[in-house]
């Protein structure tokens, strides 16, 4: 289909004899929040992981708008506007904030290795820097050092680095694990504000998080599909519930 930004064909990983996913055929529909949800070890962030070419696939293909990207490096991927973040805050934790975003931004335009470059070369990207934090609502956070700001914020600066790299799709990996209420509240709506324009694939447990903004769901089990639709149709499937929580309580 026309609008298809994001598909895969059989995507398959075996790890010794252990297949983390299986034959796995996906589509994700341009401008949509496209979730994958699953219980513990059902291959999402190896999916992910294939997805962005920090894993290998066994076997498959990987589709990006048209061109088949399954030999492609994570960097070239990445410079094609398939970016990724990841469970674990990834921000320099000694660096101010809108240093943090200044690098990624260096990353953008080809020079995120020229450190020993000064400084002042680098303030014709403050003003995009706080552009970019004026989007995640980290303006008044400028000055201050990323070790320093409370963990709803960092993955709001995280999710500042990824936008500096200029993604048409953004693969978030678990974006509000281990949140508060009040900070996934907010993130779920620094994400609604994100993704307008832009193609978002997550990956989150959370499932309060994943029926406020997703379009489609895909549910994986034990690295295969599950169920896919919207997130009605996919929470009121019997299969689903089973595999979340049991075969009693899914018939209950």
């Amino acid at each position: 289909m026309a609008d298809v930004i994001l598909e895969t064909r059989g995507l398959t990983k075996v790890f010794n004899g252990f297949t983390a996913v299986d034959n796995v055929d996906l589509q994700v529909h341009q401008g949509h929040i496209h979730a994958l949800i699953g219980p513990n070890g059902a291959g999402k962030t190896t999916f992910f992981n294939l997805l962005t070419r920090f894993l290998a696939p066994t076997a498959g293909t990987i589709l990006y708008q048209g061109c088949d990207i399954t030999s492609l490096k994570s960097s070239q991927i990445a410079r094609q506007g398939l970016v990724r973040s990841f469970q674990i805050s990834a921000v320099f934790p000694h660096m101010t904030v809108l240093e943090n975003v200044r690098i990624a931004l260096q990353r953008a335009e080809g020079n995120s290795f020229q450190f020993w470059a000064s400084a002042r070369r680098l303030d014709k990207l403050n003003d995009k820097a706080l552009l970019l934090l004026d989007e995640v609502g980290l303006r008044d956070y400028a000055d201050v050092l990323a070790v320093e700001m409370p963990y709803g914020r960092k993955r709001a600066l995280e999710l500042a680095t990824t936008l500096a790299l200029e993604p048409t799709v953004m693969l978030l990996d678990e974006p509000t694990q281990g949140m508060g209420h009040e900070d996934v509240e907010r993130v779920i709506e620094l994400i609604r504000k994100v993704a307008v324009g832009r193609t978002v694939v997550m990956v989150e447990h959370n499932l309060h998080v994943v029926s406020c903004l997703c379009d489609r769901i895909t549910v994986l089990a034990r690295g295969s599909v599950l169920a896919e639709g919207d997130y009605q149709s996919v929470s009121a499937n019997p299969v689903v519930r089973e595999a979340y929580m049991g075969k009693e309580t899914a018939d209950v």
